[in-house]
Order: structure tokens, then C-alpha cells, then sequence
């Protein structure tokens, strides 16, 4: 009798186990298509005037760095009138570049004028 009251605890357990599993049943989510939009590409006149502008902070920064070396010692005044003019030259470069292209810069020509920035930053330090 033992044995079959046992079995039959048992199989009360497994029905009540089995229930409540039932009554878990969750239903799958839903798969919502979302459509993404295409992440929208810059203006590009807004980026060649962002590079003018990077050109230029270059240049009013290597401007200003002539200035701190001049009032410092670190060479004379005529030779820092020799870099402001050589900044002049390349600024004016920019501009030329600049306007054939609305005022900004394509990517070749910021490259050409920061390498022509290196040189010259090269030449101050």
C-alpha cells in the first residue's frame, strides 16, 4: 500500500507540477519590423567650409605661436615677419582655393595646405 500511495503522490505532484508549467506558457513577442532611416549624410559644402575652418585654426594658432616666440626671445622680430608672411602666403592660398568652391575646401586641398602647415610648423619650432 505504501508503494502505491507513494505512486500516487508522485503522480499528483507531476499533474500539479504539469499545471502550472501550463498556465506559464508565455506567448512569443510579436517581431515588430521596425524601419530604420538611412542616417542622413552631412551637407557637403557644410563639410568643405569645416575644413576651411580647420585650415584656419591652424594657421591663427601657428600665427599666434609665432608671436608667444618672438616676444620670448626665441628668435628676432624680422624673422618672425618672415613666418607671419609665409602664413599670409598659404592663408591666401586657402582663400583662393576656397572661393573656386563656394568657401570651403575639398579634401586635396586641406591636404596640400596642411602639408604646406607642416613644413612651416616645422620651420618654428
Amino acid at each position: 500500500m505504501l508503494t502505491l500511495k507513494a505512486g500516487f503522490t508522485r503522480a499528483l505532484i507531476g499533474v500539479a507540477l504539469a499545471g502550472s508549467l501550463a498556465a506559464c506558457v508565455v506567448e512569443p513577442p510579436r517581431q515588430v519590423n521596425v524601419v530604420q532611416e538611412a542616417p542622413a549624410r552631412p551637407d557637403p559644402h557644410m563639410e568643405a567650409v569645416h575644413r576651411m575652418d580647420q585650415v584656419n585654426g591652424r594657421i591663427n594658432s601657428l600665427w599666434h605661436h609665432v608671436d608667444q616666440r618672438v616676444s620670448q626671445g626665441f628668435y628676432p622680430p624680422p624673422q618672425g615677419d618672415a613666418f607671419h608672411h609665409r602664413l599670409d602666403v598659404v592663408r591666401q592660398e586657402s582663400r583662393d582655393m576656397a572661393s573656386q568652391h563656394g568657401g570651403g575646401l575639398s579634401g586635396d586641398e586641406q591636404r596640400t595646405l596642411n602639408g604646406e602647415l607642416d613644413g612651416l610648423q616645422r620651420a618654428i619650432q
